[in-house]
């Protein structure tokens, strides 16, 4: 135990200085692959039940429920982009083993040369292979680990890569209250597109607490992400100050405070336990709106919402998350246990 949370703090330390983006390589590593993880916010990872797909983004959550466990994941975008996740547990003596691929499909290009002329169509395509292992240490604590092979194919350049997720979580004996903490993403770039040109993946550090409410049907969870670095808002470069037309004033350029950048780090998520076949999900990225919303239109920019229907051997989550008024994703996600099937 004493080795393991030592690694745990190494692999921390030296993520430490890791972006929240544009700065990294692979970044279909922050996609959310799983339409309940959508509809609540994009990254959902406090809750140990038999949602296989969940234990794909947080694996010390993989648990005997999960036992043949088989998810198919899919996102509905329009342009010929989609991508998706494929995941299976199966359970084993020594604990619980899960494998996934994810993979990204962004279509049909052209490819011109200097002058623009055409010279056919490429179609750039990416893919993660994965496998994971969680075990239950004794009846409050699990441990868990994936280990992910990347690969990146963009007309002609071709990348490798290879990530490493690491997970603990603490449940209360009376199954209600749960806590878990996540270093995910971390990893190097074995090869580059071109030479001279390496890049981190971007990884990241994340807390979270879920709490279900004894006598009422509400799930609350709450979600602290890129805990490994304090500032993750963007300030323009190209900025200037500016002249106030009535006082002359100059007005600097606004950069967040205290509460600005401690507000970023937190997503609100709520599930609403309607009945034993019917969810109803929502959540809040504070960060997520920040960034997406348009300024003069926020809307509900950074605002998510979900169901899911759970039948006797299948269940359909469905996941609508609003980037701002000029763009949204959804997902759609079948889970089933192939053990159910058998007669």
């Amino acid at each position: 135990m004493k080795q393991l949370l030592l690694f745990f703090i190494l692999v921390l330390t030296h993520i430490t200085w890791a972006q929240t983006g544009g700065n990294t390589a692979f970044s279909l590593l922050d996609l959310n692959y799983s339409a309940r993880s959508a509809g609540l916010g994009n990254d959902f990872i406090s809750v140990k039940d038999q949602d296989v797909n969940l234990g794909v983004a947080n694996p010390s959550l993989l648990n005997e429920k999960m036992h043949s466990g088989l998810g198919i994941n899919q996102a509905l975008l329009s342009g010929g982009i989609n991508y998706g996740m494929v995941a299976y547990a199966h359970k084993l003596k020594v604990g619980i083993l899960s494998t996934h691929i994810r993979y990204v499909n962004y279509g049909e290009f052209t490819r011109t040369d200097v002058n623009g002329t055409t010279q056919g169509t490429f179609k750039p395509f990416e893919s993660i292979i994965g496998a994971g292992f969680g075990k239950q240490l004794n009846p409050r604590i699990s441990v868990g680990a994936n280990l992910n092979l990347i690969y990146s194919q963009l007309e002609i350049y071709n990348s490798f890569g290879l990530g490493l997720d690491l997970a603990g979580t603490y449940t209360h004996k009376n199954e209600n209250l749960l806590v878990t903490a996540l270093v995910k993403n971390a990893g190097m770039q074995l090869k580059t597109y071109t030479e001279n040109n390496r890049a981190p993946l971007p990884a990241e550090f994340q807390m979270a607490v879920s709490y279900k409410l004894n006598h009422a049907p509400f799930r609350f969870s709450l979600l602290a992400h890129h805990l490994n670095k304090w500032d993750i808002t963007y300030v323009d470069p190209n900025l200037k100050p500016t002249l106030d037309p009535l006082t002359g004033d100059t007005i600097p350029v606004k950069i967040a405070g205290f509460g600005e950048k401690l507000a970023r780090h937190f997503t609100y998520q709520v599930e609403i336990l309607a009945s034993k076949n019917i969810h109803i999900r929502a959540g809040f990225d504070y960060h997520g709106r920040q960034e997406m919303k348009l300024e003069d239109r926020p809307g509900i920019a950074g605002f998510s919402f979900g169901t899911g229907l759970y039948f006797k051997r299948f269940s359909v989550d469905y996941g609508f998350v609003v980037y701002s008024r000029a763009g949204f994703n959804t997902m759609l996600t079948f889970t089933t246990h192939l053990s159910r099937w058998r007669k």
